[in-house]
């Protein structure tokens, strides 16, 4: 008897933990359930990649285009292209999609913004893309631009709002200057940015309306159950490589910080299996660079000495740094969500790692 009570009992306490952790519906999800109307019968422009699937792993556009109640009459690109199969950096041409037959225009490319001819047959535009949280991720400065040609052109907007996979809580960084704007920092918003890209949506608008005097008629479709202290694998949902070395949730989460790494002449992992979790270079002592790095006391993160050779790997690096070469650094293991600051951990890891000067280097 005591036996049978206590399955009972850890069968209530295993019932009701999985209930607690409701699945986040996206906001893809509610548009086709709950908010056709808002698209229906109407011409539609889909900003879109791999990342834009409803939760049968069908993505918006198939779905949209074999609905027959929308006509879609373009699909739009980010870095990466509509299907998400080009390497980071490398500039995509506008082309058919061989599945649907519609247009693909690319964002990424010879324009980086819908120009009026290009859409002057559409109604509505919508944003279905997985944003990482970090100011350098070119998915969001696709977003302002669309959003600006949406207000310049009087056409709908609407963002199917996601969550962003390393929460809402943690703000880090400095806000990028009016002079530095660029399209890996579209606007003032600070490296890890902690909003959803729908929460972006209606800031970029504002900002918009301030320097055009229009704004985008923009609706977010929430993304329902997602709370900002919520990190993705508390979602519920499947991980979708947001972009080809953004591998695992781990990767994302460090990424706002080993990505300033890339401007370095340390390589940030590009042509490895870890791009980004690993950092290296032919001039590294790795035992040196872990000693400097425990001293600065940092939580939840340890670090493991590496040797590495950056390759090309299909669709994840072309002409990597140090490509070929012998590079010695070292992994960076992130132990736990809690006491983890990637903007913070970045900028320790390039004043103990970079050269000149700071360079932790074999003699």
């Amino acid at each position: 008897m005591k036996t049978i009570n206590y399955i009972l009992v850890l069968i209530f306490f295993l019932t009701t933990f999985t209930f607690a952790q409701q699945k986040v519906r996206l906001g893809n999800e509610r548009l086709v359930n709950e908010y056709f109307h808002l698209i229906e019968g109407k011409r539609v422009g889909i900003i879109a990649n791999h990342t834009s699937l409803l939760n049968k792993r069908k993505h918006l556009v198939d779905y949209l285009f074999e609905s027959k109640k929308v006509k879609v009459m373009a699909a739009f690109g980010p870095e990466h292209g509509f299907r998400g199969k080009a390497p980071a950096g490398e500039k995509i041409e506008t082309t058919i999609d061989e599945k649907t037959g519609i247009p693909v225009y690319s964002l990424y490319g010879k324009i980086n913004k819908p120009t009026p001819e290009i859409l002057k047959d559409i109604d509505v535009l919508i944003y279905d893309i997985q944003d990482v949280g970090a100011r350098f991720y070119t998915y969001i400065s696709t977003l302002y631009l669309c959003l600006e040609a949406a207000a310049e052109n009087n056409i709908d907007f609407i963002v199917c709002d996601r969550p962003n996979p390393i929460g809402g809580v943690d703000v880090d960084g400095p806000i990028v200057k009016k002079d530095f704007e660029s399209f890996v920092g579209i606007a003032p918003i600070p490296i890890q940015h902690g909003m959803t890209i729908g929460e972006l949506a209606l800031y970029f608008n504002d900002l918009i309306e301030q320097k055009t005097g229009k704004k985008a008629r923009l609706n977010v479709i929430e993304a329902e159950g997602w709370k900002r202290n919520m990190y993705f694998p508390e979602t519920g949902l499947d991980w979708i490589n947001p972009s080809p070395n953004i591998t695992d949730f781990w990767t994302a989460l460090i990424y706002p910080g080993t990505c300033l790494i890339e401007a370095t002449n340390v390589s940030e992992g590009r042509g490895t299996g870890k791009p980004f979790q690993i950092i290296g270079s032919p001039f590294i002592n790795s035992e040196e660079l872990i000693n400097e790095l425990e001293k600065l006391g940092f939580k939840s993160v340890y670090f493991v000495p590496i040797q590495f050779k950056p390759v090309d790997i299909d669709g994840m690096a072309t002409n990597p740094k140090y490509k070929g070469q012998n590079c010695n650094g070292i992994r960076i293991q992130i132990e736990s969500t809690e006491f983890f600051h990637p903007v913070q951990f970045g900028f320790a890891l390039i004043s103990g790692s970079t050269a000149p000067g700071g360079c932790v280097a074999n003699s």
